[in-house]
C-alpha cells in the first residue's frame, strides 16, 4: 500500500489505514467506515509544513507513516519551540474540535517524510457523537497531552538543563527506543539545535552536556542517534519526578 501515491489510496486501502491507527482496534465497523469515506490522504515532504499558526482549524490529521513535529514559532526572531515529536499512529490537530478562534495556535511540521490521513472537524465529531470509544479516546488523549504540558511547564520552572535532559532523554528512550546490546537507541534523529528548542536551552548548552554524558557512560552517538547506555538511571528520575 505505501507503493501508491496518497491520492491513488482507495477506499478499502483508507479503511486498513483506520485500523491500523492508535485508535483504530477500538472502533466500531460503521466508525471506521465513516472515517475511512471522509478522510484524505496527503502526503508531506520533510520539513514542510502539515499546518501553520493562524491557518483555520478546521480538521484533525492521524500519522500513518513517519514523524510530526508540533512547534511554535516566534514571528520576530524565527525561534523555534518544540512542543512535541508524535510517531505513526498518532493523532493531532485536536485543536479543531474545541478551538475558540478558530485558528491553529501552534505549527505541524514533516520531521520526516510522512504520509497523513487528513479527517473533517465535522466528520470527526459526527464519529466522537456515535461511537462511545472514539469519543472517550479522543478526551483522554486531550487529558494526556494537558498533563504532559503541565509536566513539561514544571520542569522548565523548577529543573535546570542538565535535568530536563535527563528528562527527555528518558522519555524518548521510552517512547522511540530500540533495544540494543548496550542499551537504548532512540531511533529518530536528534540534532542538538532540535533537542536545544525541546528543553528550552542554547545548543551549545545541550552540546556541552551531551558530551558529558559520553564522557560519563551514560551515551553514545550512532548516525545521528543517540544510544543511552543506562537507561535505567534516567528512567529512574523521570519516575521519580513524575
Amino acid at each position: 500500500m505505501q507503493a501508491k501515491r496518497a491520492r491513488d489510496l482507495t477506499t478499502a486501502d483508507l479503511t486498513e489505514l483506520v485500523r491500523h491507527f492508535d485508535f483504530g482496534p477500538i472502533l466500531s465497523e460503521p466508525s471506521v467506515s465513516w472515517l475511512a469515506n471522509s478522510s484524505t490522504a496527503l502526503d508531506v515532504r520533510r520539513r514542510r509544513f502539515v499546518y501553520r499558526a493562524g491557518d483555520p482549524a478546521d480538521s484533525l490529521y492521524a500519522i500513518v507513516q513517519g514523524r510530526i513535529k508540533l512547534c511554535r514559532i516566534d514571528d520576530a526572531t524565527d525561534r523555534e519551540a518544540v512542543i512535541d515529536i508524535l510517531p505513526g499512529g498518532s493523532l493531532l490537530g485536536e485543536s479543531a474540535l474545541y478551538s475558540a478562534a478558530g485558528q491553529r495556535e501552534n505549527s505541524a511540521v514533516a520531521y520526516a517524510d510522512s504520509r497523513l490521513l487528513r479527517i473533517p472537524a465535522g466528520a470527526f465529531q459526527k464519529g466522537m457523537a456515535e461511537d462511545d470509544q472514539l469519543h472517550d479516546y479522543t478526551f483522554r488523549l486531550i487529558g494526556q497531552r494537558l498533563e504532559h504540558a503541565e509536566r513539561r511547564l514544571v520542569d522548565f520552572a523548577l529543573n535546570a538543563i542538565p535535568a530536563r535532559l535527563d528528562r527527555l532523554l528518558a522519555d524518548f528512550s521510552h517512547r522511540y527506543g530500540v533495544p540494543e546490546r548496550e542499551g537504548v537507541l532512540i531511533d529518530i534523529p536528534l540534532p542538538h539545535r532540535e533537542i536545544a528548542s525541546i528543553v528550552g536551552s542554547t545548543r551549545e548548552s545541550v552540546t556541552v552536556r551531551l558530551n558529558a554524558m559520553r564522557r560519563e557512560g551514560t551515551i553514545e552517538f550512532v548516525n545521528r542517534k543517540i544510544l543511552v547506555k543506562r537507561p535505567e538511571c534516567l528512567l529512574r528520575e523521570i519516575t521519580v519526578a513524575n
